[in-house]
């Protein structure tokens, strides 16, 4: 779905019928990469079209996107539990990243400014997880000193703010229709938890997924019927910039 600046719904970005179940997105700045419950990634342009696709992957079972350092596109794997990447052209089947499940149930991975992964682990649609984030540096080893010990942290996706910190959407417990959501965010050398931010009393915010931070360093995350903002800075709540009824949207991003 596509909506203008403020916040106003334009409609269907794409009505490929490829597009089925849409998970992640990400950009190169010309070209829209979608990842599809269909077991494929497609890259569609600024009028929605598909302009290169990986074809049918058997088991890829994609979750988040995001661009690496290296110009890769990097997906993760609900399935097998770990991050492969694919070339910008979406040629070629894949690299593992990670080694196969390396952690319980991926739930969203951004790159620090370092090339540091960062990698969410959650809880899965079975009830199986762990709810932590791993750091892995280079050569894609584990960083055993960044760790992060939050009892209350049940990760939906993941994004790295501007000032390099670790943030992610939570909704503790997992799939409870009382669960307490916030955004958290990390510190970037250590994994300490900085502080929570949460929306106004009253908002509703629930089932809160995919996170994206705008060009003027604003931090956006979708959730249940309605995109919500937050002033970065300060951690005030600005409220919802989209509502729509019947949103359940997984991943969120700018590009135009």
């Amino acid at each position: 779905m596509a909506f203008d600046a403020d916040g106003k719904l334009l409609g269907p970005f794409s009505e490929d019928d490829r597009i089925v179940d849409p998970r992640g997105v990400g950009d190169d700045a010309s070209l829209l990469f979608v990842n599809s419950g269909s077991d494929r990634i497609l890259a569609l342009d600024r009028k929605g079209r598909v302009v290169r696709e990986t074809g049918v992957i058997p088991g890829l079972n994609p979750g988040g996107g995001n661009f690496g350092l290296d110009g890769r596109y990097y997906v993760g794997l609900r399935a097998a539990r770990t991050v492969m990447a694919f070339a910008p052209t979406l040629e070629g089947s894949g690299e593992a990243a990670l080694p196969g499940a390396v952690v319980p149930f991926p739930r969203g991975f951004a790159f620090g400014q370092d090339g540091t992964l960062f990698l969410a682990s959650g809880i899965g649609p079975g009830g199986e997880g762990d709810n932590t984030i791993l750091a892995f540096g280079p050569e894609w080893t584990l960083n055993p000193s960044w760790k992060v010990q939050d009892p209350d942290l049940s990760p939906l996706d993941l994004a790295i703010a501007p000032n390099g910190n670790v943030v992610v959407s939570s909704e503790q417990p997992f799939g409870d229709p009382n669960a307490v959501t916030t955004l958290r965010e990390y510190d970037r050398s250590n994994g300490r938890l900085v502080r929570i931010l949460a929306p106004d009393r009253g908002l509703g915010f629930r089932k809160p997924r995919g996170l994206r931070f705008g060009a003027d360093g604003k931090l956006y995350c979708v959730a249940q019927d309605e995109v919500v903002a937050f002033d970065f800075t300060t951690g005030k709540s600005l409220g919802p910039v989209v509502t729509l009824q019947g949103l359940n949207g997984q991943a969120i991003i700018f590009f135009g």
